[in-house]
This record gives structure tokens, sequence and C-alpha cells, in this order.
């Protein structure tokens, strides 16, 4: 009788350990809690197999830079952590701060605090820029107040009553991530920040960036300027067709040549 108690015991302790390991995000290297957690990612554009199988945790306030070849799914992965109608996610758990992303849609995503930066920009045309910003503003949770924008983003203040899509490219970029800020952001997601930028206007995206890292904000940047993005980063992942091939620290690439050249060609 008693050694029926035990195993019972055991196989109790075992479907509960199994149970917090179904429903629990995981832990992210050290000894920090994951703040994000994607488990085993499979996302598709119609039929065509795009992420296959990509998992990753981000702790609180981490940046990481999201690197690979044209085409490797970065900007998939990105879409996917959103939510957006396309693509498809097929199969995986995406988990911030314990809340199951993967079982919602793309609203309450951006309500519960992820904002997705699109390579695109999506300024809204016949909106100035304050009222580009006042719209981002018009439901609750409110991140930065609009005179804290301006002071962040000088540029912005000066041409607050001008049409958003016709500022410069730069500009729009900065709108663009402003915009984001002005919601309550707990996972910021930038996708191609230097994408046809002059250098000089690359340096204060750059500058702007490195502020938004001294505030804690967690954040993924996918970038073809993969050196400056590495400089930013606290830690890399890359991919390679779909897959995930490296998860380490932005230094271990920056002084990793060979793993340069084979997955990002510098």
């Amino acid at each position: 009788m008693r050694l029926r108690t035990i195993q019972l015991c055991r196989r109790l302790i075992w479907a509960v350990a199994m149970n917090n390991k179904q429903n629990k995000p995981t832990v992210s290297q050290g000894s920090d809690p994951a703040f994000f957690s994607c488990w085993d990612m499979h996302a598709y554009y119609a039929e065509s197999y795009i992420v296959q199988g990509v998992s990753f945790n981000i702790r609180e306030g981490e940046i990481v830079a999201l690197l690979g070849r044209n085409g490797a799914g970065k900007t998939t992965v990105l879409r996917s952590i959103a939510r957006a109608a396309d693509p498809q996610l097929h199969h995986g758990e995406l988990w911030l701060d314990h809340q199951p992303l993967h079982k919602m849609e793309d609203y309450q995503v951006a309500q519960l605090g992820v904002a997705l930066v699109p390579e695109d920009r999506c300024i809204i045309g016949g909106l100035s820029v304050a009222e580009n910003l006042q719209l981002a503003q018009i439901e609750k949770p409110i991140g930065w107040s609009i005179e804290r924008i301006y002071e962040h983003f000088p540029r912005l203040g000066e041409r607050r009553n001008q049409d958003g899509i016709t500022l410069s490219g730069g500009e729009q970029q900065m709108l663009a991530v402003a915009r984001a800020l002005a919601r309550d952001v707990k996972l910021l997601l930038l996708d191609e920040p230097y994408e046809g930028l002059a250098p000089v206007i690359v340096n204060d995206i750059e500058k702007i960036l490195l502020n938004i890292k001294q505030l804690g904000i967690t954040t993924i940047i996918v970038e073809q300027n993969a050196v400056a993005a590495l400089r930013l980063a606290d830690r890399a992942l890359i991919l390679d067709t779909g897959k995930l091939v490296f998860d380490g620290t932005a230094q271990e690439v920056l002084d990793n040549e060979a793993l340069r050249h084979q997955y990002l060609a510098i």
C-alpha cells in the first residue's frame, strides 16, 4: 500500500510539472524570467512556409537584434508577434509578461503594449504630425505625452503642423517611432528603422534608439545594417531560411567574422 501511494504521488508531481511547463513561459538565459517568449513558431503566407519552428526568450529591458539575409523570415517573425492579419500563425505560442499573445487579435495585442513600427512607416496622409500622434492616443493605455515626445524629437515639434507624409524619410521614421511611444509600450518591434536613410539621418535615429535603450524599453530590431543594430543590441538572433541558427550576445556576432560571413554576408 505504501509503495502504491509513493507511486501515485510521483505521478501527481510529474503531471503538475508537465502542466506548468505547458502553460507558463520559459525562463531565458540567466536568472531573470523571460519577459517575452516565443515557442516553436510556424508561420505561413498562404502556402509559403516562412518561419519554421523558431523559439527564443527576451528579458525585460533587453534590446535584441533579429538578423539574417533577405528572405530569412525576420519581418514575418515581427508581424507574427504583432498578430498581423498576415502571416498566419499555424503553430506556436507567444507570451508577453505571462499574457498569451497567440490567443489574441492584433488590436488586443496592441492594447497590451506591443507596438510594431513597420518598414513602410504607415504615416497617415492628410493628417499633421500632431494629429498622427494624437490619433495614437485616442484609446488607453497612453504612453508618452505629446510634450515629452516633442522634447525627445525636436524636429517633430518644429513640424507639428506639417502633413505627416510630406516629411523627409528620416523625419517620417522619427514620427513612426514617436507614434509607437505615444502608447504604453511593453514590447517595441522595429522593422528596418535605417532603411533608405542618409548616414547623417541614421545617426539621428540611432541616438533616439539609444535613448529608448536607456529608458529600458524591451525592443526587437530587424535591420539589414547589422553592425549598427549589433552596436545597439544586447543580444542577437540570426535566422536562416526561416530557422533560428544563432542565439547569443551581440558582441559574439561582432567578434565572429566567420559567423557574420556565413549568415549576414558582412
